[in-house]
């Protein structure tokens, strides 16, 4: 897990970096050159003024939004939000490639990816965000809201979110263009699929969407306070600074279990007190202590979690007692139990998808075949990892998780286009890609 690789200074010599500082600069100047490009290319054409928006949008993320994300040590530069960069670079890169040895001019695959990727990190986010809206987005203020919401570089976003949202806008920006539907998305279905695998490894650097527990030997844990700990805690099943809950967020924050010989059973706490409130004193400050008010076993377990300096002093305050237990961190805390490495599975699940599809292209017989067999052997893939997984909870009644509902869609639309594929369509020529089966012979 490596969720933050560095950070962006605050200044660079001397002068801001986010809001009206120098990388507002160098996203006009490119802005400038890249507006200029393509009027010298296509004239100022509505391709080219549909740039102007977003390119004004990226620039107010720039002025407005970064300078909330930074830290006080910077703009925290995260793993997972690098690799899904990765991804969809090297997704462009595939297509643009493909795209040339089949006779296709590579801008339009550029462009096409541009407005792709876009809408794929909307849908992406828009569906992660709906899903977890209680748990995550729910904040005091609209402005918290927006922050958490827009923290994608944190992590949180949804493979299927990101294909319906990246549909969208390839069918939108395929009509304009006149190219055929599903001879462009079999040129581009492979890249897909490399950016998921690439993103997984994102994920596994994040800590999210990981496996449940088990004993293989290739099992991993991952540290303190990271997301896996955070759900086996509020599910019951670790102890936290030997304070141990019974499951349910919202429930009254009574101690259910505490550790034999922990530093909380040595301070005096006992299973049954309910926790009234939670200090901490800094090591480096003695004369120091703050105090947070506990109202549910939500509150108690973040409180825990966020207390990991060796040195620093814990105080719980029970409403039983008549005065606040108290112990010092003594050293590195434990992580989560052993889990699955699911995202290390899908991450490899995805390159074998990639490789299969790249061999049989040469082989289709008809304009989307490629869409159709990623849509079924990724709904299939997808539908038995998900079992593996347990940060997702069963959703419409079904005992499925909602990735799993999706996966079943996807896989009749695939099984229906080969239906299609096998006893409709009669064979048509590829026509778009003449020149090269042509080569090909």
């Amino acid at each position: 897990m490596l969720q933050t690789l560095f950070y962006i200074p605050r200044e660079l010599f001397g002068l801001p970096m986010f809001g009206f500082g120098l990388l507002l600069a160098l996203w006009a100047v490119a802005s400038v050159a890249l507006l200029a490009y393509l009027v010298k290319k296509q004239g100022w054409s509505r391709d080219t003024r549909g740039y102007v928006p977003v390119l004004g949008l990226i620039g107010g993320a720039i002025l407005f939004l970064l300078p909330a994300l930074a830290e006080p040590q910077g703009l925290p530069i995260r793993g997972y939000g690098t690799m899904v960069l990765l991804g969809v670079a090297g997704g462009i890169w595939l297509a643009a490639a493909r795209a040339k040895r089949a006779g296709l001019d590579p801008e339009l695959i550029l462009s096409l990816a541009f407005w792709i990727f876009l809408a794929g990190m909307v849908g992406a986010r828009t569906f992660y965000v709906t899903e977890y809206w209680h748990q995550q987005f729910a904040k005091p203020t609209l402005g918290e809201t927006i922050a958490a919401v827009a923290n994608i570089a944190q992590g949180g976003l949804v493979v299927f979110g990101a294909f319906l949202g990246a549909s969208a806008a390839f069918v939108f920006f395929s009509l304009r263009k006149r190219l055929p539907l599903l001879a462009t998305f079999d040129l581009i279905a492979p890249s897909m699929i490399l950016g998921l695998a690439l993103g997984r490894i994102g994920c596994f650097m994040n800590g999210c969407c990981f496996g449940g527990t088990c004993n293989l030997p290739w099992a991993v844990s991952f540290p303190w306070n990271s997301p896996p700990q955070v759900r086996q805690a509020s599910e019951g099943l670790i102890a936290l600074h030997g304070l141990q809950f019974a499951k349910g967020d919202d429930a009254k924050p009574v101690i259910e279990a505490v550790v034999p010989g922990s530093q909380a059973a040595l301070a005096g706490l006992k299973a049954g007190e309910t926790i009234r409130a939670i200090g901490d004193r800094p090591a480096t400050d003695k004369a120091s202590s703050e105090w947070r008010a506990i109202h549910s076993v939500r509150d108690a377990e973040a409180e825990l979690l966020r207390l990991s300096t060796p040195g620093t002093q814990i105080m719980v305050q029970t409403e039983e007692g008549a005065a606040a237990a108290t112990w010092q961190i003594a050293g590195p805390l434990p992580g989560s139990l052993p889990v699955h490495p699911a995202q290390l599975y899908s991450s490899i699940d995805a390159l074998c998808l990639l490789l299969f599809l790249l061999a049989w292209y040469p082989y289709r017989r008809h304009d989307g075949e490629i869409l159709a067999w990623m849509l079924v052997l990724h709904a299939i893939s997808r539908y038995f990892l998900e079992s593996l997984r347990s940060d997702e909870g069963a959703v419409f009644g079904t005992g499925w998780t909602i990735s799993q509902n999706i996966s079943l869609l996807f896989f009749l639309i695939g099984v229906g286009m080969w239906v299609y594929f096998l006893f409709i369509e009669k064979g048509r020529p590829l026509d778009f890609y003449r020149s090269e089966r042509a080569a090909a012979a």
